[in-house]
């Protein structure tokens, strides 16, 4: 009796090729970080203008949501526990969307000097 040898399924081509380059279309985000708000919105804006100075396409700031941090610690011990005072840190936060950015754009933006309270996290999208 003969055996019946199963049957290969045809190799499938990929639509995508894996060596090419990433695609020219990249897009730079920033998210912006700070305690005050006032100080932030301030840095925000100096980040868009020296970005709108090189012509490119800016996308927000977009408002994300705060973060507060609630302490409560006892005022005294022993006698008076239940007087407490409470406390509490927000983080204001934004994003900002740089389109198709050029290294003249990369470059003025990390010879930016922000004020001390404001940090700024880089990510290519």
């Amino acid at each position: 009796m003969a055996e019946a040898k199963p049957k290969k399924a045809p190799a499938r081509k990929s639509s995508a090729k894996k060596d090419a380059a990433p695609a020219a279309g990249g897009k730079l985000r920033l998210r912006v970080r700070g305690y005050d708000h006032k100080v932030l919105d301030q840095s925000v804006k100096q980040i868009i203008d020296t970005a709108l100075r090189f012509d490119a396409s800016v996308v927000g700031p977009i408002p994300l949501p705060t973060d507060i941090r609630k302490f409560t610690v006892n005022a005294s011990t022993f006698v008076y526990k239940d007087a407490r005072e409470q406390f509490e840190m927000r983080t204001h936060k934004r994003v900002i969307d740089i389109m198709d950015p050029t290294p003249k754009i990369i470059d003025a933006l990390t010879n930016l000097s922000l004020p001390s309270g404001v940090s700024v996290d880089v990510r290519m999208i």
